[in-house]
């Protein structure tokens, strides 16, 4: 982790499990990122809010995070923030998938075009890198639920919304690929293997 260095990190849906352990992690690095942007839906605070179903609340952080940048652009974007609802394939309803959906798919979806350009300013200014975090990257959390080849533990839990938005999330991965890798952003699904976490507790998910 020594070489592991960032300019500019922003984590969404931090203030509890996988979001809050990478901010964590990210400030006990060797060389921590010198902006940490820790964002969720109810911070206790004024700052770091950032609602991914609200296309408002994404137009005015990318703002506010914009300021702190002055000019640099931002190297990582975490689209970490996520729902789940305990439903089987009988008992899923429209209303309950378009909420996961609203969440894990069109959240990141709306995130990443909110904060392109902050993306493009940090591709640009390290030009000369090879496409990485140190660059600027979008790093997508999905989950190995999304995996249509194996469909993972459906005996256990079948959850067919939350499974459905994370194959779309990974679909929505694949295509950034193809359009922002011109410009020398990485994009990519990361499952972040088990975790023990709020959500986990409940149900496992991730």
């Amino acid at each position: 982790m020594e070489g592991f260095k960032m300019f500019s990190v922003l984590v969404t849906g931090s203030d509890r499990g996988i979001g809050l352990g990478l901010v964590q992690r990210f400030v006990e690095l060797p060389h921590p990122p010198q902006l940490l942007f820790a964002t969720c839906r109810h911070p206790e605070g004024p700052e770091g809010q950032l609602d991914v179903t609200d296309p408002h609340s994404i137009r005015a952080a990318a703002k506010e995070v914009e300021k702190y940048l002055t000019g640099c652009g931002l190297s990582l974007l975490i689209n970490n923030a996520g729902i789940a609802c305990a439903t089987t394939l009988a008992s899923e309803t429209a209303q309950s998938m378009a909420a996961v959906y609203a969440t894990n798919t069109i959240g990141p979806m709306l995130v990443c075009q909110a904060f392109l350009p902050l993306l493009k300013r940090a591709a640009l200014r390290n030009i000369c890198l090879e496409m990485s975090c140190r660059k600027a990257a979008i790093v997508n959390m999905s989950s190995s639920y999304g995996s249509i080849a194996t469909v993972d533990e459906w005996d256990w839990h079948q959850d067919v919304g939350y499974r459905c938005s994370k194959a779309a999330l990974n679909m929505l991965t694949r295509c950034q690929s193809q359009s922002y890798s011109i410009c020398g952003i990485l994009c990519v699904s990361l499952h972040p293997g088990y975790v023990k976490t709020q959500l986990e507790a409940e149900r496992r998910y991730y």
